[in-house]
Formats: C-alpha cells, structure tokens, sequence
C-alpha cells in the first residue's frame, strides 16, 4: 500500500506496450454456495491450503533476499517476482501477458492472466500490487494479497471452474510510486472494455500480524458478499478506511468499475475496542513493520492470512456464477 503523503516521483509518462518477461485451512472456513457450471455440475467456493499461500511468500522472501532485500518497482526483484507468478499461472492454463510502463525514470509491468471461458462482457477481476518499497522485501505489503490473488487463481485452474462470467486477475507494478501499474491499466483500456468490469476485487495487506478485518464499503454487492463470508464465521468486520484511495482499486473505481476488497491494517493502531472483537494489542500498529525492512515472512499472522484468502476464493466464485 502506497504512503498516503509520498515525496517520490509519480509515473514519467507510460509506454504503451504488451510484453512478456522471460524467466520464470483454518478451522471454521465458511462454505460457499454451489453453483452451477457448465456440465451442469455444482461448484463451491474451494479452501485455500494455507501452506500454498505461505509457500509463495517464502519465494518472495527468497527473491528479495537474493536481490538487495526488496521487489521494488524497476528493481531486478520485482521482475523475478512478476516471473515466478507468471510461471505458475502459465503452468495452470492460464493466457498471461505482461503491460509495460514507465515510471520514474525505470520501467515496470504489469502482469494480467485470463482464465478462459466466461461471458467476456462480465469479467470478475481480482488484483494486488506485486512491488515492494525500496527499503523491504514487502511481505504483509503485498506479498500477502499477490499470493493469496495467485493460490485463489491456482484453485480455479484445479477446479476446472467454468462460471459464467469471465475470470481474471491481475498483479500490479509501481503500487507504492502512486499506484502507477493499475492506473496505467485502466487508462489503457477504453470506455466500452472498462463497462465489461463487472467488479474489480482489491487485495492489499490480508496478513498483519495485529490484524483486523476490515472491508471496502465501495460497491454494495462485493461489500455484502465480504460480509456474509465473514458473518458465517461469527467474526464482525469494520469498514476499511485506513487505506481508502491509497490502494490499486482507486483507478478503477474513479473510471467507475464497481470496486470491493479486504484489508487487515497498516500503521493505524488498534483500539482497544478493536482487540475485543479480534484479539492482538491494544494501541500497537496493525503492522509495526509496514514499509520497514522487518516486513519479512516473520511479519504475518497466518490466522487472518487464512481467513482472508479462503474469503477471496468465496467472492471470486459468489460474483462469478
């Protein structure tokens, strides 16, 4: 999540160009509606194996300590990133390409992959920022939102899921210069592309290690889907407003995409009211080590990284029948 006040650069100007890099469950989970699919089957919202998820966050963590201890943006981090995710998606069936940018003087991508089948004129879309800030490998920020988005897409490949609208996910460069990537994207698209969004589903710090449950009160219908996910596990939520329009689904949402995600706090501090309802401390920050070097795979409390990725797979399937 970028800095709400950031004295960096914004973008220098964007190249248009489509590229490829070369290279590379907690207990009490809420079962999901089926649904129909195209055999005529039902489908439900898979568990996300928690071991998966923290299976990429390791390979993050590796990648950041191999590359001066960051995945930031024009950083060599941050492409072995974008290619370690682009190669698993390409083994699952997946049509993946990678946007180009420019920004501050370095270039950046953005990687989008396609699930194929759907009704292309409703496409669900889910996304997180893949880059880092300079000074950590970015864990909790957002290496936790980029592997839960790529074990929810892994999951609909193993599933052989077949809704009815059309999925696709999307991991986003230069997040934290202004989120540079995910508006590059949306400008890129025209009007009549941006009116096939059906919803756009942002992910951005799912593993705080004192965290809360907050969601987006953006779009009503994503909204209430977040909260049904997480009433039917008897934990309440609060409405996100910490990083309201500091978050990738601020360009969607100014070009008028339907927008909704999950949060579980940055440097806001928890309240002693918030600690009854969810546990953790009282007057530290939801993540003491945001945009600090300390955001490694120590930084995370695999509890709500859990809850919050079985909670993307329910939304994924819910909006997409």
């Amino acid at each position: 999540m970028k800095l709400l006040l950031s004295g960096r650069a914004l973008t220098a100007g964007a190249v248009a160009v489509a590229t490829l890099v070369t290279g590379g469950s907690a207990a009490g989970a809420a079962t999901a509606p089926a649904h129909p699919v195209a055999d005529g089957t039902a489908a439900a919202a898979p568990d996300i194996p928690i071991a998966n998820v923290k299976a990429h966050l390791s390979q993050l963590q590796s990648i950041a300590t191999a590359n001066g201890g960051n995945r930031a943006h024009g950083r060599a981090g941050y492409q072995a990133s974008l290619n370690y995710v682009k190669a698993k998606l390409d083994a699952a069936g997946f049509t993946t390409r990678v946007q180009q940018f420019t920004a501050s003087g370095r270039t950046g991508y953005n990687l989008i992959a396609d699930w194929p089948g759907g009704d292309v004129n409703q496409v669900v879309m889910a996304g997180s920022h893949l880059d880092s800030v300079t000074s950590g490998p970015g864990i909790n920020d957002n290496g936790s939102g980029s592997s839960a988005v790529l074990e929810t897409a892994l999951a609909v490949a193993r599933a052989d899921y077949r809704p009815t609208k059309h999925l696709r996910f999307a991991w986003w460069g230069a997040e934290e210069l202004g989120l540079v990537g995910s508006r590059y994207y949306v400008n890129s698209l025209g009007s009549a592309e941006r009116a096939k969004i059906s919803g756009y589903l942002n992910f951005d710090m799912i593993g705080s290690p004192n965290p809360g449950y907050f969601v987006y009160d953006d779009d009503p219908t994503i909204e209430k889907t977040f909260k049904d996910y997480y009433a039917g596990l008897g934990i309440p939520t609060e409405i996100e407003t910490e990083g309201d329009g500091r978050s990738d689904h601020a360009p969607f949402k100014n070009a008028g995409v339907p927008v909704g995600g999950l949060f579980s706090g940055a440097d806001y501090r928890k309240t002693s009211a918030q600690a009854a309802k969810w546990g953790g401390t009282v007057g530290q920050p939801f993540d003491r080590c945001y945009h600090s070097s300390c955001d490694t795979t120590a930084n995370i409390d695999a509890t709500a990284l859990d809850r919050n990725s079985d909670a993307i797979a329910y939304a994924v399937w819910e909006l997409s029948q």
